[in-house]
């Protein structure tokens, strides 16, 4: 069988990393393997090592999507919003939605990978490439009119996280609740 080219090749990696990123987000790290990642992707077990140094690599490079994937996002929120307040907001509002909270697969990898990312080791490559997504998180909500952006960066994750651990009692909609209404009392 012919090798695939550059490009082609380069697609597969992407589509490696669209699909870790999203299984990591939703299962962690340990509830994702090498083979499930590379079977979503549409590709075999084989040829993961040709993308990627090892699994360590891999969820590093996924959280750096994740991560890319959200920022994105709030910079197209900022362009939309007529100003800075109004983006904040719909900035909460979204982050702290029952969507969001119901489809982590999708949704903030700072939220999804908080747990995984503490138990790692100091010298973990996702540990770095998990602060530069927490570093620009604050930084963009810096930019939005708000609080203290640190603490709006850790009141949204950990609101989302228990939200999530709360999920299907009344709990979660009231934690959801209580934060955005927190942080859009003005």
């Amino acid at each position: 069988m012919p090798r695939a080219s550059r490009a082609q090749a380069q697609a597969h990696r992407e589509e490696v990393v669209t699909a870790a990123a999203a299984m990591v987000r939703r299962d962690g790290v340990d509830g994702m393997t090498v083979p499930q990642v590379m079977a979503a992707a549409g590709l075999t077990h084989g040829g993961f090592y040709r993308h990627f140094t090892s699994k360590d690599d891999l969820v590093a490079q996924a959280c750096a999507a994740a991560c890319a994937e959200k920022e994105m996002e709030r910079e197209q929120i900022l362009a939309a919003a007529p100003d800075e307040h109004s983006a904040r907001r719909t900035f909460i509002a979204r982050y702290l939605s029952p969507i969001h909270r119901d489809t982590p697969s999708q949704g903030c990898g700072l939220a999804a990978l908080a747990a995984d990312v503490a138990r790692a080791e100091p010298d973990a490559p996702v540990r770095e490439v998990y602060l530069d997504g927490l570093r620009a998180m604050i930084d963009d909500l810096s930019r939005l009119d708000g609080r203290e952006p640190l603490v709006e960066t850790a009141l949204l994750a950990g609101a989302l996280m228990l939200a999530r651990a709360a999920a299907g009692d009344p709990l979660s909609d009231r934690i959801l609740t209580a934060a955005k209404d927190f942080l859009l009392d003005e």
